[in-house]
């Protein structure tokens, strides 16, 4: 099962709608089962002091990490760039799903990354900082990450790629991906 997380919790995103692309052009390219996150569905109270404990997993992380993490060989995980790196909530989520079934969660995934960004370098230095945590957790990093920049350009309000060359290279990432 292939697993697309839509890194930000933030509503409306253009992270969203890059993310409902990548549905889109998985769909045209595999028959495998796919599963879409998105970190705006997380439980609003999930973050508390004793949530390192695995006993004390929040019952909604451990339904998400167990349908969409612990039953996926690949996922894809769409990040915007906050303040020049990635969302928190997705740290906090990716945490959360390490203090229980840490190995069955992270160890040998495949990860591909998609950058996301209203500037001009698409969260490079976001992704560079996810797959320093992807790669503590044991999980490999697809080499071909990329980054959307200028992403209010790319794409319209309804959700529609306008700019045909990221379509073309973001179905060349996932039939490598795919490949891989």
């Amino acid at each position: 099962m292939i697993t697309v997380i839509s890194g930000t919790n933030r509503i409306g995103s253009y992270t969203e709608k890059i993310s409902d692309q990548y549905l889109k052009i998985l769909e045209n390219a595999t028959d495998e089962k796919v599963s879409y996150l998105k970190l705006i569905d997380l439980p609003k109270d999930f973050v508390e002091s004793n949530m390192y404990a695995p006993t004390n997993q929040h019952p909604e992380i451990t339904k998400l990490q167990d349908e969409h993490l612990m039953n996926s060989d690949r996922i894809i995980v769409i990040s915007p760039e906050y303040n020049g790196s990635f969302p928190g909530i997705l740290k906090f989520f990716l945490d959360a799903c390490s203090i229980r079934n840490y190995a069955e969660t992270f160890k040998g995934k495949k990860i591909l990354l998609v950058g996301v960004a209203s500037g001009r370098a698409g969260n490079l230095r976001g992704m560079d900082h996810l797959t320093g945590v992807f790669n503590h957790v044991g999980s490999i990093v697809y080499p071909n990450k990329l980054p959307i920049s200028n992403v209010k350009a790319v794409i319209d309000e309804v959700g529609d790629l306008k700019d045909k060359s990221v379509l073309g290279a973001m179905e060349d990432q996932v039939n490598g991906f795919l490949d891989w």
